[in-house]
C-alpha cells in the first residue's frame, strides 16, 4: 500500500462555506495512484468539512441557517466563552458537522457525484487560518 500526504493553508472569509474541491483534487492527482481513498481531516475546532452541494448557493445557505437554529451564538446557557458569542457555537457546529470526510480514489481522481463538491464550513464570524491534511492511500 502507498500512502501520500500533503497539507493545505486556508485563509477563510469567517462564518460560511469556501470550496476546496479542486485543491483536494490536485493533491489527490499529485499522489499519481490510480485507486484508493482520499481522507481529509481539518486540524482544528471551530470549523468543518463536508461533502454537500455544489451547483445552488442556496444550500449552503440553508445549511448556514440551519446551523444557526442547532447552536445560536451567545446561548446564555454556554459555559465557554473565551473568545466571543460565537466560540461555542463554532465548536458545537463542528461536531455536529465533522471534522473530516473521506472519498474514493479511481482512475487516478476523486469519484465524487456530479452536484458534490467539498467544503471547509467556517463556523467563527472573523476570518481565521485553517489548516487541512489530506491523506491518499492506495
Amino acid at each position: 500500500m502507498a500512502a501520500y500526504q500533503q497539507t493545505l493553508d486556508i485563509r477563510t472569509h469567517g462564518r460560511g462555506m469556501q470550496e476546496i474541491t479542486a485543491e483536494v483534487a490536485g493533491i489527490a492527482a499529485a499522489a499519481g495512484l490510480d485507486t484508493g481513498v482520499v481522507h481529509v481531516f481539518v486540524q482544528h475546532t471551530s470549523c468543518s468539512l463536508l461533502i454537500t452541494e455544489n451547483a445552488d448557493p442556496a444550500v449552503r445557505q440553508d445549511l448556514e441557517t440551519l446551523a444557526r437554529r442547532w447552536a445560536p451564538d451567545g446561548d446564555a446557557a454556554y459555559r465557554h466563552a473565551d473568545e466571543g458569542d460565537d466560540d461555542m457555537a463554532a465548536h458545537a457546529r463542528s461536531v455536529l458537522s465533522g471534522s473530516s470526510v473521506s472519498l474514493p480514489l479511481g482512475g487516478g481522481r476523486l469519484l465524487l457525484g456530479t452536484w458534490q463538491g467539498i467544503y471547509l464550513w467556517e463556523h467563527r464570524s472573523a476570518p481565521h487560518a485553517r489548516r487541512v491534511v489530506v491523506t491518499v492511500t492506495g
